[in-house]
């Protein structure tokens, strides 16, 4: 996976160590975190664009992000495109969970999945939510899921 800053800066180094920098930087500041990891994706023509962001909260301070971009050329189905994201996600975190753990920095993994059943990202609501919590993770939908609705959805090109 290719990850950059936000600026568009790309990240050489694996995505564990440039976390780790930052939460140790962040720590000397004496900010608390909490990460939320979403992922997001847009059908254009036959590929399907996917952004999934690691979002650092500072408790009171702002914040800051990685992003991660890639596409697919494949025919995927509302659901198994919601699930494909979660899967983005969740990957994402499984990687960083033992390093947040070891500076106690909370996770979230967030769904771009509606919780209205009118929409129809709903279809994928409760194996997202059964997959994100069976992993030990903390679970937020639409409209919390800001990581995935909001980060990822403005870096999906």
């Amino acid at each position: 996976m290719s990850w950059r800053k936000f600026s568009g800066e790309k990240i050489n180094l694996p995505i564990t160590t440039e976390v780790e920098t930052a939460i140790k930087k962040e720590n000397e500041k004496g900010n608390k975190l909490k990460v939320c990891i979403g992922t997001d994706s847009q059908v254009k023509g036959s590929t399907i664009h996917f952004a999934t962001a690691i979002v650092f909260l500072r408790e009171h301070k702002g914040g800051f992000m990685y992003i991660n971009q890639d596409r697919y050329t494949m025919k995927m189905g509302i659901k198994e495109r919601m699930l494909a994201e979660v899967q983005k996600s969740i990957e994402t975190a499984y990687a960083l969970c033992d390093l947040l753990d070891t500076y106690n920095v909370e996770l979230e993994v967030h769904a771009d999945i509606n919780t209205s059943p009118q929409f129809k990202s709903n279809a994928a609501l409760h194996e997202a939510m059964g997959y994100i919590l069976s992993m030990g993770f903390v679970f937020k939908a639409k409209p919390e899921a800001f990581a995935s609705s909001t980060c990822a959805n403005k870096l999906v090109q």
